[in-house]
């Protein structure tokens, strides 16, 4: 029985999204999402693994990252090391031979959940340095000769926080979903998997405030969802009554610096706050 997404314990994934999840993983190819930070894509490939039951394997792309550090790593340094002091084996060059995140994803003995996180942090030039790989499942190593080829095909979820546009020909290999931010109605079932126990009053001011800070346009870096869970748990460690939450409302918003990370934003956060 072929298995499908149903979301996860941690994970409040909309219909829409578990949707496009089970057509990626049919279809067999990359999910692409895209979303503004705080949207939970990272999170997603997570909730995958763990609602299939199946390994995470996660290549975190920086700047400087190319396609064929995800395949595999020929340590040639190593190895000279090693003929200098007469290593035994030395000859054998596959003993130098260290699989990338994707040869990971290809050589494991069980079907994983690769996640390829932030590609659009990479030069223009590396996702279509991928395409034969994410086509063909396979790749080929000259220096032992061999040809690696996927023992199960992984799910491949890639995220992009629209940093950049992808080149086409890679775009036409993915299926793309655009996460949306979470309304409020979904945020407070996400507040619900992180806490056990709140008080309602709390959330609610909490959440008045969040998208008050949200909707103000000269904000540069919004809080996304994460920073509205840091400061609910901030306001309840530091002991931030309810009372004086809702109190504020049209003065200084307490532990502000928890959700805005930015001088600039936070003198944004100053001038708007006595005209609420």
């Amino acid at each position: 029985m072929e298995e499908r997404f149903a979301g996860s314990t941690e994970y409040v994934a909309q219909d829409n999204l578990k949707q496009i999840v089970n057509i990626a993983m049919a279809l067999e190819k990359p999910l692409l999402v895209k979303g503004e930070p705080g949207t939970g894509k990272t999170m997603l490939a997570r909730a995958v693994a763990e609602a299939l039951d199946m390994p995470l394997i996660t290549w975190n792309i920086k700047s400087t990252t190319k396609a064929q550090d995800g395949l595999y790593v020929y340590d040639v340094v190593q190895r000279l090391y090693d003929s200098q002091f007469g290593t035994h084996g030395v000859d054998d060059i596959g003993r130098y031979v260290k699989m990338g995140k994707l040869g990971e994803a290809f050589t494991a003995e069980e079907q994983t959940v690769l996640l390829i996180d932030e590609i659009d942090k990479a030069d223009l030039e590396f996702p279509n340095d991928l395409l034969w790989e994410l086509d063909q499942m396979e790749f080929y190593i000259p220096e032992t000769n061999e040809t690696v080829k996927a023992k199960h095909r992984p799910v491949v979820i890639i995220t992009s926080n629209a940093e950049k546009e992808l080149p086409d020909a890679f775009l036409r290999r993915c299926i793309f979903h655009y996460i949306d931010f979470p309304d409020e109605e979904q945020m407070r079932k996400i507040i619900g998997v992180h806490f056990h126990q709140i008080e309602e009053t709390l959330v609610d001011q909490a959440m008045a405030t969040f998208y008050w800070i949200r909707s103000l346009p000269e904000i540069e870096k919004k809080p996304g969802t994460s920073e509205l869970i840091d400061w609910l748990r901030a306001l309840q460690i530091g002991g931030v009554p309810v009372e004086e939450l809702a109190a504020r409302s049209g003065g200084e918003i307490p532990l502000a610096g928890v959700l805005l990370k930015k001088d600039k934003d936070l003198g944004v956060l100053e001038k708007h706050r006595g005209r609420r």
